[in-house]
């Protein structure tokens, strides 16, 4: 469960309240009580935007908060159910069933019916959920039984059923900016709630920290309190870059195989192979790598965008591309990942041409469309007995036997004639093609 509360399944606070809050996590002891502490975010809590005039009282409604961790999910949430003043139960979908969200639903229903009190219900991580659970919700957030505010670090029109989406306003959060996580690592360093200036923070360290963070604060704040934890056993309460580099093993990276993550990373990784950005698409490659994405996956995209957006331009980067998928059959990872750079590199430094795609698109359209005609003739298969008697293969004109191995004879059916589908660009190796290819175009047709 991403989150710690004072209140049970039914909203009562626990008898062990004070002891949890003094042994919690330091990123759940600084979690905003107010609406001043929230960092970031500005673009739903700016004058006037939904989730401010939510907290401040707007007419309530189910919201689904929708963002990577660590950027103020949970705490936005418990800070609408107090404004509203409703009482708050927390759920997690990682523990949660049908069963404990229909006890939360009938206690809601009871309490609504005997003492007019509302409630806020929290779900966390609500994309783990299958439909069935989901389903589950419709009729008690459709009749305001529970005022639904859900979380979820997927993307929700993936994840989420079309009748709970319908029902819910939809917020999207940001990763945090360095200076937000930065504002969020001073607070803790000098908050009582927090290490209560306990420590001494070096400014490398602090860099360090807000760059491993990737816009989490919560991970900047578990790693400030495990270099806080180690400098006061072992360097007088000085955090220094050592320290935390010896407490923090590396940042982990934002991606999920199953979720949008994986879309938007291959998505920008082809994107800027296409654009021809080889740094950018080495980055993206990265992220695929460390989060421990199929190589399989990742080559299947090259083979394909070696032919989609480079194509003739350089016909051996689809050799490369080829290649380095049968590495990564032959020889697995992690070694099958230098071939899949090389092939990265490859592509996004290639001259690029789309005339690929652009020629066998235009040629199914047209055979969509119904332009197929009769295939001429003399093309027609000859190798049976009766061919000749239907006339088939016969006049057919054998180029090699001409001095430049191209001849005038018609090859496309009569509705076709004359219509050209590749259109070589001026890139690279396809420029010597653009002078060639309308050469032969007129010999075929007979037209020089």
């Amino acid at each position: 469960m991403e989150q710690e509360f004072d209140l049970d399944l039914f909203g009562a606070p626990r008898a062990d309240a004070p002891t949890r809050r003094a042994n919690a996590p330091l990123a759940v002891r600084m979690r905003p009580a107010t609406l001043d502490e929230v960092v970031g975010q500005d673009h739903l809590l700016g004058p006037g935007a939904p989730l401010r005039r939510l907290v401040e009282g707007a007419a309530p409604a189910s919201i689904l908060l929708y963002g990577p961790p660590g950027t103020g999910k949970t705490t936005l949430a418990t800070l609408v159910s107090s404004a509203i003043g409703r009482r708050f139960v927390a759920l997690s979908a990682l523990s949660a069933g049908v069963k404990e969200v229909r006890a939360v639903i009938d206690e809601a229903r009871k309490r609504l019916t005997h003492s007019g009190e509302s409630t806020v219900l929290f779900i966390d991580e609500v994309h783990r959920f299958s439909r069935t659970q989901q389903d589950a919700l419709l009729g008690a957030v459709e009749d305001r039984i529970v005022l639904l505010v859900a979380a979820t670090t997927e993307n929700p029109f993936f994840s989420v059923v079309s009748p709970l989406l319908s029902r819910s306003l939809v917020l999207q959060l940001q990763p945090l900016t360095d200076t937000d996580v930065r504002a969020v690592v001073h607070r803790a360093v000098a908050d009582e709630r927090g290490l209560a200036g306990a420590v001494t923070l070096e400014p490398d360290a602090e860099d360090h920290i807000v760059r491993l963070a990737g816009g989490d604060a919560r991970r900047a704040l578990t790693a400030l309190e495990a270099a806080a934890d180690s400098a006061q056993a072992t360097a007088g309460g000085t955090i220094d870059l050592a320290t935390v580099e010896a407490t923090v093993d590396k940042a982990a990276v934002r991606y999920d195989r199953q979720g949008d993550q994986h879309y938007d990373v291959i998505s920008a990784f082809i994107k800027s192979i296409r654009g021809s950005d080889v740094d950018a698409a080495l980055h993206y490659l990265a992220r695929m790598f460390e989060a421990g994405e199929d190589p399989r996956f990742i080559a299947r995209r090259l083979v394909v965008h070696a032919s989609e957006d480079v194509g003739m331009a350089d016909p051996t980067a689809l050799q490369t591309a080829v290649a380095a998928a049968q590495a990564v059959q032959l020889i697995g990872m992690p070694e099958a990942r230098l071939a899949l750079t090389q092939a990265t590199i490859h592509l996004a430094t290639a001259p690029k041409s789309n005339a690929v795609i652009t020629a066998i698109g235009s040629a199914m359209a047209d055979v969509r469309a119904g332009a197929a005609g009769l295939v001429p003739a003399h093309l027609r298969d000859g190798h049976y007995q009766g061919a000749k008697q239907l006339g088939n293969a016969t006049g057919y004109r054998y180029p090699h036997d001409v001095a430049d191995g191209v001849l005038t004879q018609q090859y496309p059916p009569d509705e076709l004639v004359g219509r050209d589908y590749y259109e070589p660009t001026n890139r690279g190796a396809e420029r010597q093609l653009a002078e060639r290819v309308p050469r032969l175009r007129r010999v075929v047709r007979g037209t020089e």
